[in-house]
């Protein structure tokens, strides 16, 4: 999937109503990533989906139904992602797996919505759809791609870590700041310049 701005989303004339849905889900994810869920707005939303707000309100209901769709929908494609990286030699699969997450940065705000997701555990109405988000994965990390529980626990702890990565926007300190680089390096192992081109920089606005 192609990286998304906020102000780059626009819907096309004539969409049907499940594409029209996929593209407001995507500026939103954008839209959450860049400002959080207390942060944003269903107008700013809206504007970045090129729709009005009252169709947003319309087809989502609240701005808590419209962020559980977003956090249903990034779990998903994690493991949609997942799956699609298992077939081959076994000893290859967690870092088939590794690129797959990696990958979801080209989706712009993704990766920071997964994030921002565990932090609404207190929530009585998103925490526990982020609960049962985050346990899918680890059930599928477990069950579907047989790692152990130390290997699960390794691989999700890195997961998390490349999220602080992108959260804390450090790419910009790579290749002068020791801990960054190293930091990179070692939880986007061989990436190269193209995945760090995903990674949000400071400056940027989403």
């Amino acid at each position: 999937m192609s990286s998304m701005s906020v102000d780059e989303t626009r819907t096309a004339p004539r969409m049907k109503a499940a594409d029209r849905r996929e593209l407001i889900l995507a500026a939103a994810t954008a839209v959450f990533g860049a400002k959080s869920y207390v942060g944003t707005t269903t107008d700013e939303v809206a504007r970045a989906a090129g729709v009005s707000q009252p169709y947003v309100v319309r087809l989502f209901g609240t701005k808590a139904k419209l962020y559980t769709a977003v956090i249903e929908r990034a779990y998903a494609r994690i493991i949609e992602d997942f799956r699609r990286a298992l077939p081959g030699p076994p000893e290859g699969r967690r870092d088939r797996m590794a690129t797959a997450y990696a990958a979801l940065l080209e989706e712009r705000g993704m990766l920071p919505v997964i994030a921002n997701s565990t932090a609404l555990g207190g929530d009585p109405e998103l925490g526990p759809v982020a609960r049962a988000g985050f346990n899918s994965v680890w059930r599928f990390v477990r069950d579907e791609a047989e790692f152990s529980e130390q290997e699960t626990r390794d691989f999700m702890a890195n997961g998390m870590l490349i999220n602080a990565i992108v959260g804390l926007r450090l790419v910009g300190a790579y290749g002068t700041e020791a801990a960054v680089t190293e930091m990179l390096d070692s939880c986007l192992p061989g990436a190269g310049d193209r995945v760090r081109g995903l990674l949000p920089a400071a400056d940027e606005p989403w």
